[in-house]
């Protein structure tokens, strides 16, 4: 009798501890599940602005090109280029080279934000100089991504919700966020990099200096 009693307890306790477990993994499934349908939705979003992009870097380039003809000065070297994947585009413009890509987003990822709540996003990265150039040799997401962060200008960060704005950060302005919609974020961000690459200048190398804005 005694020991029908116990084989009891033993099952009660075992089925406590097996619901428990069912309902804490139910929770940590459900939340992981969220960041994946945001992962989707923002993953779609971004490629299909990446794709707008590439479409504005074109017209970007061929105004260029009028501009600087019309000045007397060879176009030669400004041209676009992207890969067939379309996850990396770059523009040559004369002794500038400005790459875009979104081969940063390897799995579900929030940017933080000071006292707000994260917002889940794709991003797609501005970077000096030719991506291909920049990552040769590297086979290491973490090496290219470190390679990336090192030559990054800007970042846009495209929300999984359309209706909502995408955030453009400027690396040497790390806390501030600028807001852009939907229509205007691929055009806004490409003018706005190439404003601030192209905006500036080099110094002749002196110690620590390297460029300037004017």
């Amino acid at each position: 009798m005694s020991r029908g009693y116990e084989n009891f307890n033993n099952s009660e306790t075992s089925f406590r501890k097996s619901s428990l477990i069912q309902e804490r993994i139910g929770l940590v499934s459900s939340h992981m599940y969220k960041q994946f349908l945001d992962y989707q939705h923002a993953t779609i979003n971004t490629a299909e602005i990446f794709v707008e992009m590439i479409n504005n870097l074109k017209e970007i380039s061929d105004s260029l090109k009028q501009s600087f003809s019309a000045r007397g000065i060879t176009t030669e070297n400004i041209y676009i280029e992207h890969d067939k994947d379309k996850s990396v585009a770059i523009i040559n413009i004369l002794w500038h080279t400005i790459s875009f890509t979104t081969r940063c987003n390897y799995e579900p990822q929030a940017l933080f934000r000071e006292s707000q709540t994260p917002m889940f996003s794709g991003r797609i990265m501005a970077v000096n100089g030719n991506y291909n150039e920049i990552t040769d040799g590297l086979s290491l997401r973490n090496d290219i991504m470190a390679k990336l962060l090192d030559k990054e200008v800007a970042s846009l960060y495209v929300p999984a919700d359309k209706s909502q704005n995408s955030i453009f950060k400027i690396k040497h302005l790390a806390n501030r966020e600028f807001f852009l919609n939907s229509a205007d974020a691929s055009r806004e961000f490409v003018l706005k990099v190439i404003e601030t690459i192209c905006g500036g200048g080099l110094y002749h190398e002196e110690g620590s200096r390297k460029s300037f804005n004017i």
